[in-house]
Order: C-alpha cells, then structure tokens, then sequence
C-alpha cells in the first residue's frame, strides 16, 4: 500500500517542462529494482560502466524526453507518406524539367532521323523537294545559331590560341582529302569503268571546303571544341576561293572559277552573323536564351534531316541510275578512308595534347564531312555532263550519315 502511494505521487511532466532548457530529476522510491545489460547500454548510446539508479533514471527520462519531442515536431510536419498530395507549385516546376530534359535529349535521336529521312527521300520524293537550294543557308545559319547559344566568346578566343591544331585541320581538309579523292576517282576509271564525268564528281567532293553540319557534329559530341571547329570551317571555307579553283585544276584539268564575293557572303550569312547573335544573345539577355535553349536541340534535328534529305530527293533520278550503287559504294569508301585517317594522323601529330581525343574526333569531322552541296552547285553549273553531280549528290547524305552515326558511337563512349 505505502509503495502504491508513493507511485500515486509521482506526476506525469507537463508539456512546458518537457521543452525547458533544464529537467529536473523526478522522485523515484528506492524500492523499485532497475537491471540493465551492458548490450542494453550500448542501445541508448551509454557507456557502458555502471550508473547509479538516479543517473540511470535521468538518461532515460532525457531519451523519452527525446521520444517525446520528436513526435511533436513530427506533428507539424506535413505528411509525407502516399496520401500526401504535392503542391501545385512543385509539381509544375517537375513537369517543365522533365519536358526540358525530353527536349535536350532529341539530339540522340539524330542519326535515326537521318537514316529515317533518307529512306523517306528515297521512297517519296516529294517530301524533301520542296526544301530547295533556297532554304539551304537559312538553315545552316540556324544551327550555327544554336551553337553560338550555347558558346560564348571566350571559347572562340580560346581557339585562335591553338595554331597546331588549326593547321592540323586545314591539312586534313585541302591535302589528305584531294589526295583520297585523286585516288578513288582513279579508281572509278580504272577498275570499276565508270565514266569519266563521274571520277570528275568523285575529285570535285574532294576539293571544296568544310561542311557547317561539321561544326554541328562536333558541338553534339565535344561541346569546348565547337569554337575550334567553327574556326578550322571558316578558315577553310574563306581560302576555298583560291584553293578550290587551284585543286580542281590540278586534279580534274579544269579551272572552276569560284565567286569570290559571293563565298565571302555566304560565309557572312551562314557562320558569323548567326554565331554572333548567339553569342550576344546568351552575353546580354541570358534569361531568354536559357528559356529557348530546350527547345533549340528538336528543332535543330529537323533542320538537319530536311539538309540531308532535299538533295536526295532531288537528285534521286542520278541516284538511282546504272551507275547509283557503284557510285554510292565508292563514296562510302571515300568518306570512311578520310574519317579514319584523320582521326588517326591528328593522334599521331597532337599526341602531347592533354583533350588528344576530343581534338582527334573534331579533325575527323571536319575532313570527313565537307560542303558537298557547293560541289554540287558547281558540277550543275561548269560541267555540261549530268553524271558530274552524282557523287556530289551522294556525297551529301553518306557524309552526313556517317558523320551523325559517329556522333551516336563517340558520344556512348564518353559516358
């Protein structure tokens, strides 16, 4: 009874007390045991060297205590459990970034859309021919755009500072690449029987610049060498107006004579104008081209197949003539012997550079992709033979295709 009387006295701490900064220690009667294990002690965090009962009593009051306040706090919080609704707020921001990342990853979907667009090409004609010579530099000049968006100056500065491998990619383009191309014309003559016209289509590919789908290629892939590559097309593209004209005659004995004005126009239009809009865009109003930035990839896609496929649809009479798959064959040969090699004589003469690779795969674009629709627009216009604009033709998709379906294999084996 005395016991019983003695645990009627013992209170139940208000709710006040629990959250005082100081706890005093409560009346206990002597007469209750206490047994605790040293595991026991271990469990709550203790030492495990033996207390007296009072301090036994205070360590689990102060864990109760903790129980205690714990659950109160918890009684605040909002309920996170599956019947907790999201606020509207959050869920909005989760859909724009899911939908943003969806946008960014249409890029991985291009050498689909190439290969799917050549086939269309072939198929159904009428789908790309609509998309003239016309709408050609409107859309090169807007993915050029798009990668001046996601550039900024100093990348091109950072450029200029390396001539080795600036050089690199010039000798690549107007050395190596004359050099397959003398050699797979001449065989087209030789071995295969080809006319001469087409040999002539073959060295003519071989001659002209770099292509801007080239700068493209790399910025998907080695987004820092954008600038570098901008810089190897533009430089290639401004000495085309002498080095062309000069190639062509030592190779094809004709002397094709190259608008000067209208190749320094072009590279105007189609490189600086839409390079530095994205660059100031991005330098001065970085909030409108962080909100156009999503939506730049899917566009860019579709820019790109309509460039691969209206100069298939278009010339898919040639492509389809006797001569289409040995003609196709010998441009497959062409471009892979060029993406090869390039890639491998870059590693060979910038091996001390520490991005080797990414300057290997930027070389490599650059020598195996090249304007083939200037090839093109010159074989319709001073070769009176329509067998001339074949391999140009051809040129325009294979190269575009193995360009794009490297850009998937490289950019795998970087992640």
């Amino acid at each position: 009874m005395k016991a019983n009387a003695t645990q009627s006295q013992i209170q139940r701490p208000h709710i006040s007390s629990l959250c005082a900064p100081q706890i005093r220690n409560p009346v206990l009667p002597r007469n209750i045991p206490f047994s605790y294990s040293s595991s026991e002690f271990r469990s709550i965090g203790l030492p495990v060297r033996l207390l007296s009962q009072s301090q036994i009593w205070n360590s689990r009051f102060l864990v109760s205590h903790r129980r205690v306040s714990e659950k109160l706090s918890d009684s605040f919080e909002p309920d996170s459990g599956p019947e907790h609704v999201p606020e509207p707020d959050k869920v909005l921001i989760n859909r724009k970034s899911s939908l943003a990342d969806i946008l960014k990853q249409a890029n991985s979907l291009l050498p689909h859309v190439v290969i799917a667009s050549t086939l269309l090409a072939l198929v159904y004609p009428p789908s790309f021919s609509w998309f003239t010579s016309r709408y050609y530099a409107p859309a090169l000049g807007f993915l050029m755009f798009a990668v001046g968006v996601n550039s900024s100056e100093k990348d091109f500065i950072e450029a200029f500072k390396r001539p080795a491998a600036i050089f690199a990619g010039y000798v690549g383009q107007f050395v190596l690449k004359p050099i397959l191309g003398y050699l797979f014309g001449t065989i087209s003559i030789t071995l295969f029987g080809l006319p001469n016209a087409v040999g002539a289509g073959i060295m003519l590919v071989s001659c002209v610049s770099g292509a801007q789908l080239s700068n493209y290629a790399t910025f998907l892939t080695d987004p820092p060498m954008a600038p570098l590559s901008i810089v190897m097309t533009s430089l290639s593209t401004a000495s085309a107006v002498f080095v062309t004209p000069l190639l062509s005659l030592l190779l094809i004995g004709k002397r094709l004579p190259v608008d000067v004005k209208g190749m320094v126009s072009s590279i105007l239009q189609i490189v600086v104008a839409p390079i530095v809009t994205g660059l100031l865009l991005n330098r001065f109003f970085p909030r409108i081209c962080d909100s156009i930035k999503s939506f730049l990839p899917p566009l860019s896609v579709i820019v790109t197949a309509l460039c691969v496929g209206a100069p298939l649809a278009i010339n898919v009479d040639s492509v389809m003539s006797p001569f289409g798959i040995t003609i196709l064959s010998l441009i497959i040969a062409f471009h892979l012997v060029a993406f090869v090699a390039s890639y491998f004589l870059a590693g060979f003469f910038l091996h001390k550079a520490p991005d080797v690779k990414a300057l290997q795969r930027t070389i490599s674009y650059e020598t195996g992709m090249q304007s083939s629709l200037l090839a093109l627009a010159l074989a319709n216009r001073f070769f009176q033979d329509p067998l001339v604009a074949v391999p140009p033709a051809i040129s325009t998709v294979i190269m575009s295709l193995m360009g794009f379906s490297l850009v998937m294999i490289w950019a795998k084996r970087k992640q």
